[in-house]
């Protein structure tokens, strides 16, 4: 006899709960597997050049590593209404066997009876498997997510889950620091006690909102802990601690927001298992959810806490991720909004209080109330005020409603301190020498990179370095256009300036391209800069330098004078302008000696083609400096009348 039938014979079986909540607690993870390699089987079955999908990683989390689950994962196939799967049979088993381990731990009460009644009956069912093939209703009741369409195996796993999690809260043995725990350790409690660390560090970012219960317990050689998350059935986070290894299980109905949270955990060193979405009928309105298990290896003791502290301390940002996102992107792009999430979660300020205080409603508002036509129904944040300044004033948006709700600040005290943040932006956007001159410094930058590169060289790294920030520079500078195209569409006064702004542009585009290329034949033609080409190439470098810097003194002049400046400001503007001119010129007649030189020094076609390309588009870029000259001439022009 067994020390629990004892136990149970003498009426103390209450005594064996822990026991049984812990076996539950792994046979749910057993039973979460088996299902899955169903799932993950059934669709090699429907698209067998997909190859099949690995689950090691799930497997070895879950404790369960049998021969059947390779070759049902394998050697799936289809039949018609059919569907043939290895191994079933041992799956069925294993499963009915997990089933009756969760339905033993579901305690006592009508809700617990119902559950055992229905386990019981798919103990029953999955017990009469024999065959190594399902049809298409077994697979339903095997998978079934939908309530609508009768019970199935995997809705009492899920129902016996919840029904579990509240028999162990209700167990709990003691508390740590919040955190509901039994049969811990002695050392396991300042395990528990660095999650819960983190995860107060945080929690009082979700505000009102349910969620963030925390359990933990001994399993064996593991520490488990879960965390509820928030209330979504799908949406489950588990982790295990074995040693110096920490393993963490998610699962989340929302693609974006699983790939969100692993952005999150990068820093901490997560490796995660590449797994395919899976399909469960019934849930997520049928569109898919995804699984991933993270593993953590811990250099030692202290990598332990420190991870676990970490870990928890993010684990508040999933909760309405989803919401806030499908709000900000009623202003932004999909791409921003989850850049705008992922820099509130960085800073530790979510998008709780954001959501709390208005949300989109709080935008519309201040929007509104800024006057001056500047925004327009329908008007997104990003198409007045670019991308990168409508990305940085929402992640200050929602750093200001948490600062404030968490300070007990009034909702209406937010909507005007929030108001004042968009006043302060759109004072930044607005001046248009000031947008011209921001755009002018980007390309004041490329044209220096690209003369620094020329003079000095490099190789392959430090060329494609170059490349990367002059396409960072360029983006920006892209930015500032949309800026002023936007204005232009509000503002009449605006109009030239946009088109001064779509000119200048082509001047950024051209250097960027021109280190791209410069880039490239360091990278793979580097005998088509040998010591003549290179010393051909950089007076034109420096030719377009030149003009570029007489370009942003001529924009530093104009602002001066667009507010009635002395006859002295005028000439020396018109003087910077010229340069301008006289730079380009030169250029002309560099360009021709370069390719001179390139047709005397280099034989391979390769080698003169993309040396004679670079060449021609240092000398566009001098072109596109002397078309953006004479617009801002005819801007001032226009404006004061100051040059004659």
């Amino acid at each position: 006899m067994l020390k629990e039938d004892v136990v149970e014979s003498i009426g103390e079986a209450g005594l064996l709960l822990p026991t049984r909540i812990k076996a539950a607690l792994a046979a749910n993870d057993r039973l979460k597997l088996r299902l899955s390699v169903v799932q993950a089987a059934i669709q090699h079955a429907e698209h067998p050049k997909r190859g099949a999908l690995d689950l090691s990683r799930e497997q070895a989390a879950a404790g369960l590593r049998e021969a059947w689950m390779d070759e049902m994962l394998a050697s799936a196939a289809r039949g018609g209404e059919m569907v043939f799967l290895p191994g079933l049979p041992l799956l069925c088993r294993g499963a009915a066997a997990d089933l009756a381990a969760m339905a033993k731990a579901l305690g006592e009460g009508e809700a617990a009876s119902a559950l055992r009644q229905r386990a019981a009956h798919w103990v029953e069912w999955l017990d009469a498997v024999q065959d190594e093939s399902l049809s298409n209703e077994d697979v339903a009741r095997l998978t079934r997510g939908d309530r609508d369409h009768g019970d199935g195996v995997h809705l009492v796993v899920m129902d016996m889950h919840k029904q579990l999690n509240r028999v162990a809260a209700a167990l709990a043995s003691e508390e740590v620091d919040g955190a509901h725990t039994w049969n811990l350790a002695a050392p396991d409690r300042a395990l528990v006690a660095a999650f819960m660390r983190g995860l107060h560090r945080t929690a009082g970012l979700k505000f009102d909102h349910p969620g963030l219960d925390t359990a933990a317990t001994r399993d064996g050689a593991r520490l488990l802990l879960q965390n509820d998350i928030g209330t979504n059935d799908a949406h489950v986070l588990v982790m295990h601690v074995a040693d110096l290894n920490i393993t963490l299980t998610y699962s989340d109905l929302h693609q974006s927001r699983f790939e969100f949270f692993r952005e999150l955990l990068a820093a901490q060193g997560a490796s995660w298992s590449v797994v395919e979405p899976r399909v469960t009928p019934g849930l997520n309105m049928g569109a898919a959810y995804f699984v991933g298990t993270a593993s953590f290896a811990c250099a030692d003791a202290d990598g332990v806490a420190r991870t676990l502290q970490e870990v928890g301390a993010r684990i508040v940002f999933l909760i309405d991720w989803n919401r806030a996102r499908k709000r900000l992107q009623l202003f932004v792009s999909k791409p921003a909004a989850i850049a705008v999430l992922n820099a509130a979660a960085a800073l530790e300020v979510g998008h709780m209080a954001w959501l709390k205080a208005g949300g989109e409603k709080l935008m519309y508002s201040v929007m509104q109330a800024v006057g001056d036509g500047i925004f327009r129904l329908g008007d997104r944040l990003d198409g007045v005020l670019g991308e990168t300044a409508a990305q940085q004033f929402l992640v200050d948006a929602l750093a200001l409603a948490s600062r404030a709700l968490l300070d007990g600040r009034p909702l209406a005290q937010i909507e005007d301190e929030t108001r004042v943040l968009l006043t302060r932006q759109l004072r930044d956007w607005a001046s248009e020498f000031e947008l011209a001159g921001e755009h002018a410094a980007y390309c004041h930058e490329l044209a220096m990179a690209l003369r620094d590169l020329l003079a000095h060289g490099g190789g392959a790294r430090e060329a494609a370095a170059a490349a990367l920030r002059a396409k960072n520079w360029e983006r920006r500078a892209d930015d500032l256009v949309e800026q002023g195209r936007a204005a232009a569409k509000r503002h009449q006064r605006w109009g030239q300036f946009a088109h001064l702004l779509a000119l200048a542009d082509d001047v950024a585009d051209e250097l960027e391209e021109a280190i791209y290329l410069l880039a490239l034949i360091v990278e793979e033609h580097e005998d088509a800069l040998r010591h003549g080409v290179r010393q051909a190439l950089q007076p034109l470098a420096e030719g377009v330098l030149e003009a570029c810097e007489n370009y942003v003194k001529a924009l530093a002049l104009a602002a001066t004078l667009s507010h009635g400046a002395e006859m002295d400001s005028s000439d020396a503007f018109l003087d910077a302008t010229w340069r301008v001119v006289l730079a380009e010129r030169a250029c002309d007649e560099q360009l021709r000696a370069a390719r001179r030189l390139i047709l005397k020094e280099l034989s391979k076609a390769a080698e003169m083609t993309l040396a004679g390309d670079l060449a021609g588009t240092i000398e566009r870029a001098s072109d596109a400096l002397m078309v953006a000259s004479f617009a801002l001439r005819e801007v001032v022009l226009a404006r004061t009348g100051a040059v004659a």
